[in-house]
């Protein structure tokens, strides 16, 4: 019999083929993406992980025994510190340029509705739906990870070196692992939530491919006429 987490992935071909063909990411394997545009990622995905870390903390909160808590409230606090350094860093080493004058850092449309649909799932919806919207942000990032890893060690010079290695390694790759059993171990507590679980996987995962192709056309709020 197969998992929740393998019938979600399966159910959710098409959308990951999709992510697998976007030009962000494969400029960004190749290490030819535009500083411009890695930048404007780097500053969304910052602010992303700020409220994905309330949603994980949220969960933490209604995790069913204190193993999960645990793991998610674990999570919260690494996006808060050990990401969020990264970022950091990475925005300030002088090689992706200086943000624009005009550009205040808030959230792009696609990245406020990601993180606005994360934190009001995981403070009203059951658990188990819960775990299944956060999920994706782990397994996808830890499948795109690895292939960018690939493709990165071809390019000894590759300017992205250092993300694509912290989302490849095998720290996040376990993570990933350890979030997908949480989110299967709670299917299977609640198998009257499938359907909804489902939908929350799917919804997160479109999010995750609204979010780099937002990156790559540098996703603003629309100005006033």
């Amino acid at each position: 019999m197969t998992t929740f987490s393998e019938r979600a992935w399966a159910a959710t071909a098409d959308l990951r083929r999709a992510i697998d063909g976007l030009p962000f990411l494969a400029e960004l394997g190749a290490g030819t993406l535009a500083p411009e545009a890695f930048r404007h990622y780097l500053e969304q995905d910052a602010l992303y992980l700020d409220g994905y870390a309330r949603a994980l903390a949220l969960l933490a909160a209604r995790a069913p025994d204190s193993a999960a808590a645990a793991f998610w409230a674990t999570s919260a606090a690494e996006c808060a510190a050990v990401e969020t350094q990264l970022h950091a860093d990475l925005l300030g080493a002088g090689a992706l340029g200086d943000p624009a004058p005009d550009a205040p850092l808030a959230e792009s449309p696609t990245c406020l509705g990601y993180v606005s649909y994360l934190v009001a799932t995981a403070a009203t919806a059951p658990y188990a739906v819960a775990t299944a919207a956060v999920l994706p942000c782990y397994w996808v990032y830890a499948h795109v990870g690895g292939q960018l890893a690939r493709a990165a060690a071809a390019a000894p010079a590759h300017p992205y070196r250092r993300w694509v290695e912290a989302y490849g390694a095998r720290s996040f790759q376990a993570s990933a692992r350890a979030a997908r059993r949480l989110t299967d171990t709670a299917a299977a507590a609640a198998p009257q939530e499938e359907a909804a679980m489902q939908r929350a996987f799917a919804v997160a995962v479109r999010y995750e491919l609204a979010f780099w192709a937002a990156a790559h056309a540098r996703e603003s709020w629309a100005l006033p006429g």
